[in-house]
């Protein structure tokens, strides 16, 4: 007998040990994760539910553990008489209770949380509701990302330069597979998918560089096929334009056609859009669109179609980034 427990008790001792080794080089080799360092509402939102979740369950883990303890402690063998029996029990509707009902509960708590934060991040962050918001269609190809701004007749390749305290709305899809658009920092990812367009709002609220990534696989180009975000004020966002605007070449419609090739590509910069001769798949198929339902109609494709028309008016220059 004391063989025995003495075997279950280094059996618990070691496996405790390689639990707690196990959290401390966990903790003490990781960088801060970027879905816990938020720079906008939206990742601040998923930010609070991942501590949430992780808080809840703590509890639960230490509950269970302090009740198995207990038990093995109050209800060893070596407690009872040699000739002791248990006896037989039909059930204990108490326990049955607890067993079924907590978990139902928790089940419950957390698809209100999700329900609520859900419909959070998927409207106009909180604070930014009201203003004009600043439209990206946001395209992805293999093994690139091609961001357009209408408002400002500019597209960018493989980098994301965005105006801080102002609200963001991607418009989302794909020149090939499925991929997913993400900036864990600033929000959850979403899918852009060929034929239709969906709509992510995001902000930021502090400058400061960040990681833009395809969260999807999409073929043996996918593990770089990233790119580079940089949050600035709206008057340096301003300077960046202006700058575009006088250094930088026109996209043609041969050029794009040579990037939407399999491959990689540095920073690229272009003046106008490949929206003017390659428009994003809404307008006459707006049925595919997906998105909230609060986004802002300006930037639908009637605006994008009248930035277009004035773009063509205008000269610019090619500036790439390698």
């Amino acid at each position: 007998m004391n063989l025995k427990r003495k075997g279950t008790y280094m059996k618990i001792k070691w496996v405790t040990l390689a639990i707690l080794s196990t959290i401390v080089n966990v903790l003490s080799g990781c960088e801060s994760l970027a879905v816990l360092d938020p720079k906008g509402p939206q990742a601040q939102t998923q930010a609070n539910v991942i501590w949430l979740s992780i808080a809840i369950m703590a509890v639960i883990v230490i509950v269970v553990c302090a009740i198995l303890v207990f038990v093995l402690t109050k209800y060893r063998d070596s407690k009872l008489p040699k000739d002791y029996e248990p006896p037989y029990i039909e059930g204990n509707h108490v326990v049955e209770t607890i067993i079924v009902g907590v978990p139902i509960l928790i089940v419950i708590f957390f698809s209100v949380v999700s329900v609520i934060s859900n419909n959070k991040v998927e409207a106009t962050p909180e604070g930014y509701k009201g203003q004009d918001p600043l439209v990206i269609y946001a395209s992805s190809s293999d093994w690139k990302w091609h961001f357009s701004y209408p408002e400002n007749d500019i597209e960018t390749v493989n980098y994301l330069y965005i105006p801080t305290n102002r609200p963001l709305e991607f418009k989302l899809y794909s020149f090939g597979p499925i991929t997913s658009f993400w900036i864990p920092q600033l929000g959850g990812q979403k899918y852009a998918m060929s034929n239709m367009v969906t709509t992510l709002h995001l902000a930021a609220d502090e400058s400061g560089e960040m990681m833009g990534r395809n969260a999807n696989f999409s073929g043996k180009g996918f593990a770089e096929n990233m790119f580079h975000v940089e949050a600035m004020s709206q008057d340096k966002f301003d300077e960046w334009v202006k700058e575009v605007k006088e250094t930088a070449k026109p996209i043609t419609e041969v050029r794009f056609n040579e990037l939407l090739k399999p491959g990689h590509e540095g920073q690229l910069t272009f003046t106008g859009t490949h929206l003017n001769f390659s428009p994003a798949p809404e307008g006459e198929n707006a049925g595919h669109h997906h998105g909230s339902s609060d986004s802002n109609a300006n930037s639908k494709g009637e605006h994008m179609e009248h930035d277009h028309k004035s773009s063509n008016s205008k000269e610019k220059s090619v500036h790439n980034h390698e």
